[in-house]
């Protein structure tokens, strides 16, 4: 146990992430005492294991109890430790609106329709949904149009953007951004849905959904 461990949790912080169908992923997720261990190991050095049963890899975050040691505190307090600078954190959270939600609501309906009055014993290895069959690409002409004068302009987005795609959140295929491996679990669903939903960006994605209906 104790090498499948080392191994599970080098190739987590070497590559980042790893697919949920690894014969290791899999393991951490169906394996009680294998998870415990995995916590307790990943826990001795600050980490916690970043998963939801809606995403199709996993990866490592920071505990909640060590982000002050690392993020500092009050005025000096990190938004992230990934260098990236506040305009390319704002695109990162549109882009988490445009790509996730809609793709959450469909894999919770698609689930409930399912389950219903069934049990799946193994279900925990495999997400509820396959990503990219409901997740929805954006163009990036349309995110250009609708942000730019927001997010510094055309090209300095564009510049966010190869960078988000470089760190894993994103992907670029054909001028369209889709969901890159770290996007469904970098950002706590629980967190920003509702602060999302309820604030001025809620109103601006809906104004842009209803003009996608109207065009339609």
């Amino acid at each position: 146990m104790n090498d499948a461990l080392s191994i599970l949790c080098a190739r987590l912080m070497a590559h980042r992430f790893i697919p949920r169908n690894d014969p290791l992923a899999r393991r951490a997720l169906v394996d009680e005492e294998f998870r415990h261990s995995l916590d307790q190991r990943l826990a001795e050095v600050g980490l916690v294991l970043l998963e939801n049963p809606y995403a199709e890899f996993l990866a490592v975050g920071l505990s909640s109890e060590l982000q002050p040691f690392v993020f500092g505190e009050g005025d000096a307090w990190l938004n992230n430790n990934m260098n990236l600078p506040r305009d390319a954190v704002a695109l990162l959270v549109v882009l988490w609106a445009l790509i996730i939600l809609p793709k959450r609501e469909r894999q919770i309906a698609r689930a409930e329709k399912d389950q219903e009055g069934q049990s799946d014993m193994f279900g925990a290895e495999k997400p509820l949904m396959q990503g990219e069959e409901v997740s929805v690409g954006v163009p990036e002409d349309a995110l250009y149009a609708d942000f730019r004068d927001k997010l510094g302009g055309k090209t300095r987005m564009n510049t966010n953007l190869g960078q988000l795609a470089r760190l894993g959140f994103i992907e670029r295929r054909n001028k369209i951004i889709v969901e890159g491996p770290l996007l469904d679990l970098m950002l706590d669903y629980a967190t920003l849905a509702p602060r999302i939903i309820e604030g001025a960006l809620g109103e601006v994605l809906k104004r842009r959904a209803d003009a996608v209906a109207d065009a339609a």
